[in-house]
């Protein structure tokens, strides 16, 4: 089947957030004097939204909602000012959106991370590429694996779900795509194992960026 459009998750498949992600919350974690963790233990810990990367940040003996709730203040405010310091794009995204978008392909994003700092990271890290539209995570909208912001730009584009491969690093970006109907592919590249995206059900892996592209020939 040829394939109409793209669906990229953000942080772990288009950008490398890790390390900007691990340092602003282990600040945040400092600040109110609770341990930190080595920045691999945050690829368990995002995905699903910044108040669940700060719970399962905080020790388990620590969950109270007062406790959360400011150190998940601390962390979007230390986030947004150094979300940018060692940020990039994963090694062969620009080749892979070029190449897309010299077959016309229709391409958005859509991404757990707060919508204002979603737009701020791919306006300066992806200014060459069109995406259309650009959802980050919104008060109205739940989160993935709810399928509502997949169906959202499927509508917006005026497409059926079928006609898109959803591309993401996790098992939430894969239940996600199986929800909305669409191809579920996982990015092995990403934060997450190729046995989390297999549990997930992905219909397809991705080993390298521009392998994406032979759905499209």
């Amino acid at each position: 089947m040829a394939y109409r459009a793209m669906i990229f998750d953000l942080d772990g498949t288009l950008l490398n957030t890790l390390d900007d992600l691990a340092t602003a919350a282990n600040a945040a974690l400092q600040r109110f004097g609770f341990p930190t963790h080595a920045t691999e233990a945050y690829r368990r810990f995002v995905g699903d939204g910044s108040p669940v990367l700060i719970q399962r940040a905080l020790p388990q003996e620590r969950q109270d909602p007062a406790i959360r709730e400011r150190c998940l203040k601390a962390f979007l405010e230390i986030y947004a000012r150094s979300w940018d310091v060692r940020t990039r794009p994963y090694d062969g995204i620009p080749a892979m959106l070029d190449a897309l978008s010299a077959e016309n392909v229709k391409m958005a994003i859509l991404s757990n991370k707060p919508h204002a700092m979603a737009l701020e990271a791919v306006a300066k890290l992806l200014p060459h590429w069109h995406f259309e539209p650009l959802l980050g995570h919104r008060e109205n909208v739940l989160r993935k694996p709810d399928p509502a912001g997949a169906l959202e730009i499927a509508r917006h584009l005026k497409l059926s779900p079928s006609d898109f491969i959803f591309l993401g690093d996790s098992g939430v970006d894969i239940k996600t795509a199986r929800a909305a109907g669409m191809l579920a592919a996982g990015a092995l590249w990403g934060f997450r194992s190729k046995e989390e995206l297999q549990k997930a059900g992905a219909d397809t892996l991705i080993a390298r960026p521009r392998q994406i592209l032979a759905f499209f020939k």
